[in-house]
């Protein structure tokens, strides 16, 4: 099931250094990228298929060719690598394991679009990955990939790496922006969309890690060799992270189209210790989760995920298993989204704050049932009545839950009244 393309280089010893990454053919693109056209890269990424790695899923040509032509202003790549989407977990292996193919990539794109200045955004915390992607950055200047004249040519481009404070929001493209421009970072109303005015009020492409590690092999193999892997319309391959109650956690490549749980069987070992299957989050834990039942007719594709009313998302699949309990799994997934807001939109700020209440008031034993529907009303009240989809992030899931797990949550609210009206008789 496994295929190597993003991770061909992860188990190669010092990958991560230029002249191991060189042996192994790092930028050996080049040369086809310049004497291609800026149009001729964009058509070919467009006929590969690949769509955003982030969560989106928007096709990556197509996005590239929203840029307005001639505006005399600079355009800009930002590179989101703010992966902080609990569950999720792919970009780091990139940023640590094969640095150079994503600094290729953004060669790749970098000429497609016109862009001389790309930004990195990763997130504060992956301390080791920002050093393993610096050290690699200035590996590539010194060997002539980056600055001036790139392998040569007469095209100039430089990359800076730019360390967000730990904000989840700063994941979402706008709010990643303002946070580049020394702002603090909450997202902007849209339009204008980046691709119009963007970092600086300029032009800009905002593209995940792993998107823009895709590259290389689209440009080397071709679109076709690109579009041999997955489906029709979700070609490629995809680094999945799977964690939770598997007996073997951990990142894999796969192509995409395969059934979900087969890939929880044959790839991570199956549920741990031989227990029942609960649900399955498939997507970073802002996806809506999976009954066993449900699972059963999912593949790891855009298209199978819509038609079971989840989504792909950043492809961390968290397996849950009979012991989990879904009333505290939601407690600690409300806590997470109301800690990240950025304040900026009352629904969200005040919203989120209210469910949590709620959610705990049902813990402690002190719940009604009118409770539990009032935190279903929430998820229909607050989402999409904010400017970027964080609290959307909380209320589809939690939503997901209220409806398959109902019981679960009634259980705290009439097990403890039937515990009061004993305790009152006796």
């Amino acid at each position: 099931m496994e295929v190597k393309i993003l991770s061909a280089k992860f188990d190669i010893k010092d990958a991560h250094k230029i002249e191991v990454a060189k042996e192994h053919g790092a930028y050996s693109t080049l040369d086809k990228l310049f004497s291609m056209t800026s149009a001729e890269v964009i058509e070919e990424v467009k006929s590969s298929g690949l769509r955003g790695r982030g969560g989106a899923g928007f096709p990556t040509g197509v996005k590239w060719s929203f840029l307005p032509k001639d505006t005399g202003k600079p355009v800009y790549l930002a590179v989101n690598s703010d992966e902080s989407e609990p569950a999720t977990f792919k970009d780091r292996y990139i940023l640590v394991k094969d640095p150079h193919m994503m600094i290729e990539g953004i060669i790749i794109c970098s000429y497609a679009i016109g862009s001389h200045d790309t930004y990195i955004y990763i997130r504060g915390e992956y301390t080791t990955q920002f050093k393993a992607l610096q050290a690699a950055i200035e590996e590539a200047y010194e060997a002539g990939y980056l600055g001036d004249t790139v392998a040569g040519n007469n095209f100039k481009l430089n990359v800076t790496v730019h360390r967000g404070a730990g904000a989840y929001i700063c994941g979402e493209e706008t709010a990643l922006l303002e946070s580049i421009e020394g702002k603090k970072g909450q997202p902007r109303s849209k339009p204008p969309f980046p691709a119009v005015a963007g970092l600086y009020g300029c032009p800009t492409i905002i593209n995940n890690v792993q998107t823009i590690a895709s590259l290389p092999f689209i440009l080397n193999s071709g679109a076709d060799a690109y579009k041999a892997y997955g489906t029709e319309k979700s070609s490629g391959t995809h680094l999945f992270g799977i964690s939770g109650h598997v007996e073997k956690p951990g990142m894999y490549e796969l192509p995409l189209g395969l059934p979900l749980l087969e890939v929880i069987e044959k790839v991570a070992g199956g549920v741990l210790n031989g227990r029942k299957l609960k649900g399955i989050i498939p997507g970073g834990s802002s996806t809506p989760v999976l009954l066993p039942d449900e699972a059963k007719t999912v593949t790891l594709d855009y298209e199978s995920m819509a038609a079971h009313k989840t989504m792909f998302g950043s492809g961390g699949i968290v397996v849950l298993d009979e012991t989990v309990d879904i009333v505290e799994l939601v407690k600690n997934l409300i806590d997470f989204y109301h800690h990240e807001s950025c304040g900026q939109c009352t629904p969200c700020r005040e919203g989120l704050g209210w469910m949590l209440k709620i959610v705990k008031k049902i813990l402690s034993g002190k719940g009604k049932m009118d409770d539990v529907d009032l935190l279903r009303e929430l998820c229909d009240n607050i989402e999409m009545k904010t400017v970027c989809v964080l609290s959307a992030a909380c209320t589809m899931p939690v939503r997901s839950y209220l409806d398959k797990f109902r019981h679960e949550f009634e259980a705290y609210v009439t097990t403890e009244d039937f515990s009061a009206a004993e305790a009152k008789e006796e």
